[in-house]
């Protein structure tokens, strides 16, 4: 009974270190005898939702720094600042479904002072979207496949969580291969 509840508190710190990830495990998990499938659910969500309104008092604590206060006042950072505001909810939407642009947009929205109330709807409403997703596809997989696909599900996690990693370590290596020489030179 104890390692149960283990699980179920791994699910909700997961999110901390990888949300896709953890996501996947628990939608993996909930399709497997022993683990409760809303329990699981609810740990992820619950999780997902700490680790992104963390990240954005993180944003709004950054902004009380003197350089980032100098930094908010560069012409390109306003406009930044206006894109993400005026267009709050499509953003907070589209990051959630984007690798790599969920910490860096939810860090903004809260340097950026966007309203808490009206982030934490719209975070919170793309995570229930995203979770839901991600566990409705893991049990019609399962329920259209039998029980044989429960004993594939962890696989097919593995499988998923490669191909993010995989996609992510592609477009970095093309980022860095694309850079004009200016760039580069800059850097060094």
């Amino acid at each position: 009974m104890e390692a149960i509840w283990l699980l179920y508190g791994g699910l909700l710190l997961a999110p901390f270190v990888q949300e896709d990830a953890a996501v996947v495990a628990a939608a993996t998990l909930s399709g497997m005898s022993g683990a409760n499938g809303v329990m699981s659910y609810c740990a992820v969500l619950l999780g997902l939702t700490l680790s992104d309104v963390w990240k954005y008092w993180a944003g709004r604590l950054a902004r009380t720094n003197a350089w980032a206060k100098k930094l908010a006042d560069k012409p390109g950072v306003a406009a930044a600042r206006d894109s993400v505001i005026n267009r709050l909810g499509i953003t907070l939407l589209t990051a959630r479904f984007v690798p790599g642009t969920r910490i860096p947009l939810y860090l903004a929205s809260g340097f950026f002072n966007a309203p808490f109330l009206k982030f934490f709807a719209y975070m919170f409403s793309s995570a229930v979207l995203y979770v839901s997703l991600v566990f409705g596809l893991f049990h019609v997989l399962g329920a259209v496949a039998g029980e044989q696909v429960k004993n594939y599900l962890p696989l097919i996690g593995l499988t998923l969580i490669a191909g993010l990693v995989m996609t992510l370590l592609v477009r970095r290596l093309r980022k860095g291969k694309t850079a004009p020489p200016d760039a580069v030179a800059d850097q060094v």
